[in-house]
């Protein structure tokens, strides 16, 4: 049974290559994949991501809930439509789905986590929800629509309420607000991302989908899909669940260290774990490549480094950089000359800070 967003139709009729994600039928692309990336990195497109899960989380304890669940502290979160990157991790201090969560209210908070994991993740929830009374409601009627690109807040400003511009206007990064589309729809307008171009991510009824997205498209917005979106969050040093880390990885070992809060006093799911992993100083590490030879860097390539073999995890042409780029996943300690194992040829790599390109540019020492 193939899961369909409400988009589905309106995907096809704009051409859209069909594939199927996670179980959902999505749109690849709707000609060309090169075009879509180069227009959200230049102008604007936008992204059926109604596939997301949208969880509401409510009660007195939720945030003491979610300094137990998440191993980012929700306590950075002072201000009302703040946004926090965080992963869920088991005990085992591997990662069951990274997630983005909203600060609402002290008693309410909103969490948007990925497609593929739903079933797992809202069990894993509900079943550490329950000594704290919390609710965990799954917004089904609930779609989201991606706009990204140095364009998109202004084509988007265009369909909102007049008397909800100039707040829309103020929002900071991570940051979301509730406003109204110019023909009275609920719109819940997050300024996050996952293409590292400046952008919102608007969630709001199911029933309005498809004329918000007509109506964006009337606007001038192009779509793009999720052939586009995967190119782009890799230039952005973004990870895939699934493909950059899951329940075997811990967040030191997906470059997510940033993400891993060790507060005083808070005992997270995973955190003796952590701690013992950073203690020993051994994790494997997730670092950049970039190829300058021709060819591609795939998804489960060998790695060869100074300190054993590793793995290529997410790996792709780069649009923007025209080269292959890569996440790959190799011991610890200095990696020293990288080499690719190419069908049975060792072709040589440099190793790179990510993102590989920020705000449309490739970041320094990317181009050699």
């Amino acid at each position: 049974m193939t899961l369909k967003t409400l988009l589905n139709e309106t995907h096809r009729s704009l051409g859209a290559k069909m594939v199927d994600f996670g179980g959902w039928d999505m749109p690849i692309h709707y000609g060309s994949q090169i075009d879509e990336h180069h227009l959200v990195r230049r102008a604007a497109g936008m992204f059926d991501v109604s596939h997301m899960t949208v969880v509401d989380l409510k009660g007195d304890r939720t945030s003491e809930f979610l300094r137990q669940l998440l191993a980012n502290s929700i306590d950075k979160l002072k201000v009302t439509g703040k946004a926090l990157y965080s992963c869920m991790l088991n005990a085992q201090g591997g990662v069951i789905d990274d997630l983005i969560v909203y600060f609402l209210a002290d008693d309410f908070f909103r969490m948007v986590v990925n497609a593929s994991t739903r079933e797992k993740d809202l069990a894993w929830i509900r079943q550490h929800a329950q000594a704290f009374g919390v609710d965990v409601i799954e917004r089904e009627d609930l779609a989201i629509v991606a706009v990204q690109g140095p364009q998109a807040r202004a084509l988007v400003a265009g369909l909102v309420a007049e008397g909800d511009r100039a707040a829309l206007d103020k929002l900071g990064r991570f940051a979301a607000l509730d406003v109204a589309s110019a023909d009275g729809v609920p719109l819940f307008v997050a300024r996050t991302g996952y293409t590292g171009e400046d952008g919102y991510e608007v969630l709001l009824p199911q029933a309005a989908v498809v004329g918000f997205w007509n109506a964006l498209l009337a606007a001038g917005v192009k779509p793009a899909g999720l052939g586009a979106r995967d190119t782009l969050r890799l230039e952005a040093g973004m990870n895939l669940y699934g493909q950059d880390m899951d329940e075997g990885v811990t967040p030191y070992e997906a470059a997510l260290a940033w993400t891993v809060a060790l507060d005083e006093g808070r005992a997270f799911i995973g955190r003796d774990v952590l701690e013992a992993q950073k203690a020993a100083g051994n994790a494997r590490q997730m670092i950049g490549l970039v190829m300058d030879d021709k060819g591609v860097l795939r998804h489960g390539q060998k790695v060869l480094t100074a300190n054993g073999e590793g793995e290529i995890l997410s790996g792709t042409f780069s649009p923007t950089l025209g080269k292959a780029i890569a996440f790959a996943r190799v011991p610890a300690g200095e990696p020293g000359d990288v080499r690719v194992d190419i069908r049975g040829k060792e072709v040589p790599v440099r190793v790179v800070k990510f993102p590989f390109v920020r705000d449309g540019q490739p970041q320094p020492g990317i181009n050699g």
